[in-house]
Parts: structure tokens; sequence; C-alpha cells
């Protein structure tokens, strides 16, 4: 044991105690994809001593270019009984758990109970908002992980023994986006290093919560944009108005993203999304209403917009805007596309949607400096 794992061992702070932890470990992977990957082959070769890996897929030619613990000859497999082959190979003194399917209301409180840590590397948002609402009414801290176009996130959410009223996922987003609201990575893309550089820093976020070497990047949340190879941290405090999470929140909400809410005849309405210089330009002219659809207690805070109306509640807002173009921005550029048509389609006014959102300005305001 001790030659396969010496070089971690001589490190300082690190040792046989260290070690002992990371063999005693229960650790949750959700997803096998891009970020799954990684997380699993890196916690593997540190010697955590049990590792849960749930996902229902099957191994596609489409997952290679950025899912590198499969090859070809894997076509067709579930990606768990493969990821499970490999790590055993990688490291014979371990134990997977595996778990074909997805996770779901019936079966994520049994399974998240049995592990001492949970790993969010899913891609979609009804299981993000799962695994929160579950672990945080369990106490189970939670590494979470997210990528899409040539940008990811990665932070610790609910780490209980930091604060009485740890901050979570909700805290941030605290309402589930509907479909029109968001994009897949099947829709915007995915640079495959990506999830690699985001899957590891998960793993190493985990490690350092086992071991309790380091600090943790709990109230932060890294960024990191593989087009500048820059990295921010967005600060992050705990949302007074989130309710209570229990099992009666759990049972009563609906996890599944409902396509019915999508409005049809939004597909055929054109809108024109601008560029940051363009926006730039908008924030000068006293002719264009800006209006933020983030939800009130998202980050970075913004002094610039004219108003700030959460995309959760601007359909019952449209007649409070002005008769006059409006430009929507949100975080990412994705909201703003769905609310810029939705209010083009209500008030008949011009309105544009700052493509990339105010990631891609707070890029470009910061590289200009």
């Amino acid at each position: 044991m001790n030659d396969r794992y010496s070089r971690q061992i001589i490190l300082p702070g690190f040792g046989t105690a260290a070690q002992e932890n990371l063999g005693q470990a229960k650790v949750l992977i959700v997803g096998m994809g891009g970020l799954g990957c990684p997380v699993l082959q890196y916690l593997v070769g540190v010697g955590v001593g049990t590792i849960g890996i749930m996902d229902a897929d099957r191994i596609s030619k489409s997952n290679l270019h950025r899912q590198l613990l499969y090859d070809e000859k894997d076509l067709g497999q579930l990606k768990v009984d493969i990821a499970a082959s490999k790590a055993y190979a990688q490291n014979s003194l371990i134990q997977v758990d595996i778990y074909p399917f997805e996770i779901n209301k019936e079966n994520a409180i049994q399974i998240i109970g049995k592990y001492d840590l949970i790993l969010d590397a899913t891609d979609n948002f009804a299981a993000k908002y799962l695994i929160n609402d579950v672990c945080v009414w369990l106490k189970k801290p939670i590494v979470f992980g997210a990528v899409s176009g040539y940008e990811g996130q990665v932070t610790v959410f609910n780490l209980a023994s930091k604060d009485a009223n740890p901050i979570h996922y909700r805290h941030l987003f605290p309402v589930q986006p509907a479909a029109n609201e968001i994009a897949s990575c099947e829709e915007t893309g995915v640079i495959g290093v990506l999830p690699g550089i985001i899957g590891t820093m998960q793993a190493a976020e985990a490690i350092k919560l086992i071991t309790g070497l380091g600090s943790p990047l709990y109230n932060r949340m890294l960024t990191y944009n593989f087009l500048t190879a820059h990295w921010f941290e967005i600060e992050m405090n705990a949302n007074v108005a989130v309710p209570i999470i229990d099992e009666n929140f759990i049972n009563a909400t609906n996890y599944q993203i409902d396509c019915a809410m999508m409005e049809a005849d939004l597909e055929d309405i054109d809108i024109a999304e601008i560029d940051v210089s363009q926006f730039l330009d908008f924030k000068k002219d006293s002719s264009v209403f800006i209006l933020d659809v983030r939800e009130l207690h998202e980050y970075p805070v913004i002094d610039f917009s004219h108003a700030q109306i959460p995309m959760s509640k601007l359909k019952e807002a449209i007649h409070e805007l002005p008769e006059q173009p409006i430009c929507v921005i949100c975080h990412q550029g994705i909201r703003s596309v769905y609310a810029a048509q939705l209010i083009k389609l209500h008030k008949q006014v011009e309105a544009y949607s700052l493509k990339g959102g105010l990631t891609a300005y707070f890029n470009k305001v910061s590289n200009e400096q």
C-alpha cells in the first residue's frame, strides 16, 4: 500500500493519517460523462476506499472526444460497467458500487444516504436540484461541477461544518429553470478538454474535504474560461429567502423539466443577439432599456441595469416594461434569449439579448483593464 501511495504520503501535512481517511471514505459520483470520468480516475488513483458511480447512459461515439475513460471498443456498453472495470484495473484495492440508472426521487435519498460526500457530475438541471435538495436534507457536502461551451464552474456546497445554515445550490439559483431557459451541451457544444479540467478540480476538492488539507472552495465559485485561460471567483452568500428543504419539500417538488412550459410561438420570433461591444454602446444610449432577468440573489451584483425582473416572474411583469427597445441580460446569455422573445411577442418592441451574458461582459472588461 505504501508503495502505491508513497508520493502523496511523503507530502508535508499529508502522511498516513490522510491516506487512512481516503481509504475509509465513501464517495458517490453522479454522472459518468465528461466530468465524472476524470473525477473517478483521480479518486481511484488517490485511494478513496469506496466509490459509487451512477449513470444510466451507454457510451456513444459523440462521448469519446471528452470522456477519455472510454474508447471505441466500449461503444454501446453501459458507462458504469466500463468505468468500474477500468477503475479496478487501475486500483484493485478500492471498491466500486454500480448504479446503472438515473437518479430520481424514488432512489436518491436511499443511495445518497450511504455516502460521506457527493460529487455532482451531471449535465441536467433536474438532477442538480434533486441532488442538492437531498444533500441539504441529509446534511451531505456536495462538490459541484458544470461546463458549457468554453466555460466551466466548480464549487463546494452544503458544508455543514462551516455554517449552521450552509450555502447550497438554491442560494444561487432558487428556482429550477424551464426547458426554454436553458441549453444542453448538445445544443451549445463543449470543448473536450474543459470537463477534464473541471472534473479534475472536483476531484481535488473532494480530496481536500476528505483529508482536511487546504481550504475548500466553499462560499466561492471558481469559473474557468478556456478561451482566455482566466480563472475568477464569485463570492457566495446565503439567501435567507430560500425555503427550508426537508422531506416534505422534496416530495412536493417536481424535478422533471417540463417541456410543455415552452411557448411554441416563440420559436418563430427573431431577436438580435448582440456582442459585448454593442452592449457597451447600449449602456450609453438612454433610449435602450437594460433588463436583468437573473434571480434576485444571483451574483455578481451590477449597477448598470434599469430593472431586474427574475425570469421566473417575467411573464406576469411584462406590462411593467417601457415601450422602448429593451436589451436583456442574464448570466450566460441563455435565459435572455427566451426573455427577449417573450418581450417582443407581448410588447411589440425591439428586444435584444447579450450573447454570452454577464460572463462575456466581465471577461471583456477584465481583459481590457
